[in-house]
């Protein structure tokens, strides 16, 4: 691997990390955490949408292929959308606060999976397209 493919790898993890930071910290309400566990409600769709269309410029470093982009930053929403739901679905559920260990397992978990998700999403822009 060139020295060139290895400085845009890098330069797109930044990239994911830093929408990653703003989408998740700085631009999320608490109003959109609360309603994150209502399936289909706007406040989640928002959220993921806004992680999807925030992840185009770490894949433009990349490739500038207009279909695998799209392919993956869809992808991306169902995955983020999901898990953010399934997070939400187990703290209401086993009545969990930020005092439980199991609350921030569970909230690393949903971390894991999205930063998993980054690097799924640079292997597929890579090798599958």
């Amino acid at each position: 691997m060139s020295e060139h493919a290895v400085q845009m790898i890098l330069l797109a993890m930044l990239v994911f990390q830093a929408k990653h930071f703003l989408c998740d910290f700085v631009l999320q309400s608490y109003d959109r955490v609360q309603k994150k566990g209502i399936y289909l409600h706007p406040a989640g769709l928002l959220h993921a949408g806004e992680h999807a269309v925030m992840s185009i410029p770490a894949l433009l470093c990349l490739s500038q292929a207009p279909v695998p982009i799209a392919i993956l930053v869809l992808g991306e929403f169902v995955v983020h959308y999901h898990a953010d739901w399934l997070k939400a679905q187990l703290d209401r559920f086993l009545k969990l606060s930020d005092r439980d260990l199991l609350f921030w397992v569970i909230y690393g978990a949903d971390q894991l999976i999205h930063q998993i998700t980054y690097i799924g999403m640079i292997y597929a822009i890579l090798l599958l397209f």
